[in-house]
């Protein structure tokens, strides 16, 4: 995005594609990371929105200057920034794992590395993540292998309006049954409609509904 950053990032002005690509690029790649890369997610300060600038503590080859020393956690307050959707999108991703867990759980299980379609998916206690990081295909109908039969439902849409995305994706009317016929070494599958540059996770309608409850208990 670079100066983009600087220059394009109001909701007041158009979306350009350099900023559009950075934004869903930046939610899939954290997403990613986090779901794959162990049992803790540790986050560098700034990172949640995409901070603009970088970080350079006082020393000697900076003449000692406290300017970079800082975050700019004003960008995210202000409404007419797209730095609030980064954040946005940060927030759910870590909200919607306390309630549904995969961190504190067994290493994820790669079904699918697609080069040509630039799709990804892994299943992670009994969640599954797919991505799709192709610059201009969507997809109807993908088909991604599952373990674990049953009804899924989406617990998190990177293309959600409220985190910079496109909201291609009707979520009440988004119910994923698996077939039961082997696919990408897992016993079933089911079909999904796949956005260009989106991220999703899916869970069991038992497990969500079971969340629910024990979510409205706490409380």
């Amino acid at each position: 995005m670079d100066a983009e950053m600087y220059t394009n990032m109001s909701v007041l002005s158009p979306l350009t594609p350099v900023v559009d690509r950075g934004i869903q690029l930046h939610k899939m790649i954290r997403l990613i990371t986090h779901a794959l890369g162990g049992e803790a997610y540790l986050n560098f300060e700034g990172n949640e929105f995409g901070h603009p600038e970088w970080l350079d503590f006082p020393r000697v080859g900076n003449g000692e200057s406290y300017h970079y020393a800082r975050r700019q956690f004003n960008l995210i307050h202000d409404d007419l920034l797209r730095y609030k959707f980064l954040y946005q999108f940060d927030k759910a991703m870590n909200t919607t794992e306390a309630k549904f867990t995969w961190l504190n759980a067994e290493p994820a299980y790669v079904s699918l590395k697609n080069e040509s379609d630039k799709v990804v998916a892994f299943e992670r206690n009994n969640k599954l993540f797919i991505f799709n990081f192709h610059p201009s295909n969507s997809y109807t109908d993908y088909r991604i292998g599952v373990e674990v039969p049953g009804k899924y439902k989406i617990i998190l849409n990177s293309d959600r309006e409220e985190y910079g995305g496109h909201n291609r994706i009707d979520e009440s009317k988004s119910e994923f049954f698996t077939t039961d016929l082997p696919w990408n070494n897992r016993k079933n599958f089911v079909q999904v409609y796949l956005p260009t540059r989106t991220a999703l996770v899916l869970a069991l309608d038992t497990e969500i509904d079971a969340a629910e409850k024990a979510h409205h208990e706490y409380k």
